[in-house]
């Protein structure tokens, strides 16, 4: 059973974007980066998957220089390259290409000691949909309370 540690997830994709599908891929790494994931210091918050040349590349995710890398330090925001097969890069290139859909990096956890991104192809949600989708999340916990309730009761 592989050992799964999530070390960031991207709440903001969540709230900001209706998720279609979702894939798994490694990620090019050097050796401070990896530690720094490892420490738990990085941020999804603005980051985005972008198809360049046949490749898939990670943008503006913010992993923290590692403190006892010295000169070997790695640059922060720098492009990373995600690994998946070439199928799986041509078809989330052709998603992205369509009109409003987007790739988003959802979360980044460790799986069998390697770093792991998984990506999720999303539609932008407008204001109005976010607000619907938060009255109908607290409807339902309403709904849940008063059913534990009237259990309790009985």
């Amino acid at each position: 059973m592989p050992e799964y540690k999530t070390i960031v997830s991207n709440r903001k994709a969540f709230h900001d974007y209706e998720i279609l599908d979702k894939v798994e891929a490694g990620l090019v790494l050097t050796g401070s980066e990896i530690k720094s994931i490892r420490a738990g210091r990085v941020n999804l918050g603005d980051a985005f998957a972008k198809p360049e040349r046949g490749e898939l590349w990670l943008m503006n995710m913010h992993i923290s220089p590692y403190p006892q890398a010295g000169i070997y330090n790695h640059e922060p925001y720098r492009p990373r390259k995600l690994l998946l097969h070439r199928s799986q890069v041509e078809d989330l290139a052709a998603q992205a290409s369509q009109k409003g859909l987007t790739l988003v990096p959802l979360r980044l956890y460790i799986k069998d000691h390697h770093a792991k991104m998984e990506i999720g192809i999303a539609r932008g949600r407008r204001q109005y949909d976010k607000r619907n989708v938060v009255a109908k999340r607290e409807a339902d916990r309403d709904m849940r309370r008063a059913l534990q309730h009237a259990a309790r009761g009985r």
